[in-house]
């Protein structure tokens, strides 16, 4: 007899077993599916969050901090304008420290609180004195020592306004005065940031901060010498324009060969927009040879100069504007830079008298050339204002 037929209870129960399995695959996997679907949530959330958060960070930086617009026709109250009508570019944040950038430009870093003087030292032959170290100064303002808390003594890039006149009387003089302003360029640092202000009985920013000398150059050869002079209001809204500017050294080398006759600001109120915290030092030029008024011209130029931390030159010749140029670039590039922290708080705002003295042995008397005060808490302001 065959024997008794035992595949297929085998067959069954392997079949029974196999179907477990599968259930046991499928409950498992529903399981983690279940477990995983918080988590698969919130990594499809956490993304659009950051994202709306960013652009909310975006909008909410783009109110607080709208970019600067300059109009393209010359306003008298408003700030300076291009004959071109090229956008100038966007304001720098006066708040942030600034560093060296990306492209190894050299900015200085300023403490909030801190006064930064630019001084120049020369001995009793009027040589400039560049071998001082920071045990040899002392500051005074209002009468009193100040603490010095920090020192320099290198070739610093400046930003600095070419502001030169363009009335009628200018005309023959353009040429000359151009070239010396290029060369006043081509002597300085090569990481300077200049624009160019050419001005009559109005004002124009013929090319905003840049290195590039052929830019500089075509900005100069704006000429359409015609009109007066207003050049308070000139030098005013060319302070204003330094604002946008990058470097904290702030210089004005400034041409006229005439008295102001145009303008709305008198130099009492110029010199006090040019005698704010951080203002520029300026280096003006006047060709007065045939000035109607050349003692009150000279007597100007003087006092925005004196009060600044600048010179002021009166050449006998056109000729010698050059020399004088190469002059200016020598000085700006062997001052001292003095930071300290005022004893009297900013927030009492008023007038600050400077005083710098300076005395080592083996020199004689040293005569240190630097702002004569400031404004506390005024920034320059807008020209016209009152």
């Amino acid at each position: 007899m065959p024997g008794p037929d035992i595949t297929r209870p085998k067959n069954k129960r392997a079949a029974s077993f196999f179907f477990l399995l599968v259930r046991c695959a499928i409950w498992a996997g529903a399981t983690i599916a279940a477990l995983a679907q918080p988590f698969a949530g919130y990594a499809e959330w956490k993304p659009s969050q950051f994202q709306s958060e960013l652009v909310q960070s975006e909008l909410v930086q783009s109110e607080l901090a709208p970019p600067v617009q300059f109009q393209s026709q010359p306003v008298p109250s408003q700030p300076l304008q291009s004959q071109s009508g090229a956008p100038p570019a966007p304001a720098a944040s006066s708040n942030q420290p600034q560093a060296p950038d990306e492209n190894g430009t050299f900015v200085i870093r300023k403490d909030v609180d801190e006064v930064l003087l630019h001084a120049t030292v020369v001995d009793d032959k009027q040589h400039i004195v560049t071998n001082l170290d920071r045990s040899a100064f002392t500051v005074f303002e209002d009468g009193k020592p100040q603490n010095i808390i920090s020192f320099r003594h290198e070739d610093i890039p400046v930003a600095m306004g070419i502001v030169i006149d363009n009335s009628g009387s200018m005309r023959e003089k353009r040429a000359k005065v151009n070239q010396a302003a290029l060369n006043l360029v081509r002597s300085s640092n090569p990481q300077d940031e200049v624009f160019v202000v050419n001005f009559n009985d109005e004002y124009y920013l013929d090319q905003d901060f840049t290195n590039d000398l052929l830019k500089l150059k075509e900005a100069l050869e704006k000429i359409d010498a015609k009109g007066g002079t207003a050049l308070y209001e000139a030098v005013v809204a060319s302070a204003e324009n330094f604002k946008n500017a990058k470097l904290e050294r702030k210089v004005l080398f400034v041409v006229t060969d005439g008295e102001d006759n145009a303008s709305r600001e008198t130099l009492e109120q110029a010199v006090k927009q040019l005698q704010g915290e951080n203002g520029p030092s300026v280096y003006a030029i006047g060709i007065l040879g045939d000035e109607e008024h050349p003692k009150r011209a000279r007597r100007a130029l003087e006092i925005i100069a004196q009060r600044t931390g600048g010179l002021a030159f009166f050449p006998k010749t056109l000729d010698e504007v050059d020399e004088i140029s190469r002059q200016v670039a020598h000085d700006i590039r062997n001052q001292y830079t003095i930071g300290y922290k005022p004893t009297n708080p900013r927030t009492s705002g008023g007038f600050r008298a400077i005083r710098v003295e300076a005395k080592v042995k083996g020199h004689g008397k040293l005569v240190v050339r630097t702002k004569s005060g400031y404004y506390a808490g005024i920034q320059p302001a807008a020209p016209g204002s009152r």
